[in-house]
């Protein structure tokens, strides 16, 4: 279950990433239609979507089961890859728009994945790494094979930009996901989750009494994390191409997928910190070096900038930071913060509230790099915004985010015991002999 949340994961990431490699190309291809506007909604569609899915599926996962929920999130997700790569218009505009859409389905699929799976005491007390490979990492690495992919479909049409590059790009994307669904159609909910789970009667006031500082912290968190994280990696080619004499759409996705490749060893090195050092410390650390290395690169622009290969490293740790921290451990605080039968609704929540910031950053970003006549300094902007953002995310991680023990099991018996005392007489768990059995296919 693990590896099928993984793979899923990865097909997640390389579906998000692929409009950024993607933008250079549409510029050079539709300078007509392809206006900033569209460019900027072109690259939230897929954002917002998700922001709608992360609360639908939340919500469904809770009450109708994981596989339920996450089998539909796969077919949404699916039929917006396929509408993206068929997207046509009576003109350039009128495509945009229906990949606009199209990719807002999708991105409404891709807010459903998020899984759980059973654990011994061996996985709890790795989690940390586990789960940072099993999602983070899985993520990042969807966004790095978006851009080796790019690069080849370029190779193979000469480095011609046509039509049928940006098509197969897209249209690739859903492989995966149809390959998945068979697996996924077998999926059973784990042992906790059928232990605790709570179909009806859900005391929402009693909920929230209890949880709402978690809730609160974890998904601000996820809010600053997000806002900086993804303009800067949706957008990385377009910042290397301002600063970049040559501005040739290869050698821009080329190196923005170099740049995004540093996220691979902050998610494993952040996975292994969460298991010493504990979730939400990391979760500060890899702020604060966020910060750091934001006001290093936006105060000293002009000197590094003049060095391009330099420029891409410093780059490429200022984003490797950010999935050290908050990157790896704001999925796992939030899947630790809150009761297995309530985990869906707070971490979808969480993870919406984290893609309204990716939606926010990325409208913003453009315009407050245009705002300026300089682009130099628009790019110092952007890395001084940014870091700013990471100081007031590691501020309400370190104050809101609780620590927790590991064993889920714990907060489970407190959380039943606390509805008890206050009057809940709710059922609480799931058959596992009527759920298999809907796992069966018959002729």
């Amino acid at each position: 279950m693990v590896l099928v949340s993984g793979l899923a994961l990865f097909s997640d990431g390389y579906n998000a990433q692929i409009i950024g490699y993607m933008n250079p190309l549409f510029s050079e291809l539709y300078p007509d239609g392809f206006s900033k506007t569209i460019k900027t909604r072109l690259s939230n569609a897929y954002l917002i979507g998700e922001i709608f899915g992360m609360l639908f599926f939340g919500w469904a996962i809770d009450r109708l089961g994981r596989r339920t929920g996450i089998v539909f999130a796969t077919l949404f997700l699916v039929f917006g890859i396929v509408l993206a790569t068929a997207a046509h218009g009576k003109d350039n505009l009128g495509m945009f728009w229906m990949m606009i859409v199209a990719r807002g389905i999708a991105g409404f699929g891709a807010g459903g994945h998020t899984e759980a799976s059973d654990e011994s005491d061996y996985v709890r007390r790795r989690r940390g790494v586990l789960v940072a490979v099993a999602t983070d990492f899985a993520i990042d690495l969807g966004f790095v094979v978006a851009g080796i992919v790019a690069l080849i479909v370029l190779a193979a049409y000469n480095q011609q930009v046509t039509e049928g590059v940006w098509r197969i790009n897209f249209g690739l994307g859903f492989v995966l996901p149809v390959g998945l669904l068979f697996f996924r159609l077998r999926l059973v909910n784990s042992t906790q989750y059928r232990k605790h789970a709570m179909r009806e009667q859900i005391p929402y006031g009693l909920v929230l009494k209890r949880y709402w500082k978690p809730m609160l912290g974890t998904s601000l968190a996820w809010f600053f994390y997000d806002f900086v994280t993804y303009p800067f990696g949706i957008f990385s080619d377009t910042i290397i191409g301002d600063l970049n004499p040559n501005n040739t759409v290869f050698q821009n996705i080329g190196f923005g997928t170099v740049v995004n490749c540093f996220y691979l060893p902050g998610c494993l090195l952040g996975g292994f910190l969460m298991d010493r050092i504990g979730r939400k410390q990391t979760m500060c650390l890899g702020f604060a070096v966020w910060a750091v290395m934001g006001f290093v690169i936006g105060g000293a622009l002009d000197p590094i900038q003049s060095v391009l290969p330099l420029f891409i490293v410093l780059y490429g740790i200022f984003q490797a930071a950010g999935e050290m921290g908050p990157g790896v451990a704001t999925f796992l605080c939030g899947a630790e913060s809150f009761p297995t039968p309530l985990r869906g609704h707070f971490l979808g929540l969480a993870a919406a509230v984290g893609k309204a910031g990716a939606a926010i950053g990325t409208q913003v970003f453009t315009p407050i790099q245009d705002s300026f006549d300089d682009t130099q300094k628009g790019v110092q902007a952007v890395f001084l915004i940014g870091a700013a953002f990471s100081v007031m995310g590691g501020l309400v991680a370190w104050f809101l985010i609780p620590d927790r023990e590991r064993d889920l099991e714990n907060e489970d018996t407190r959380f039943r015991a606390y509805l008890n005392e206050n009057g809940y007489t709710g059922a609480f768990g799931d058959s596992l002999e009527e759920e298999v059995k809907t796992t069966n296919f018959r002729a």
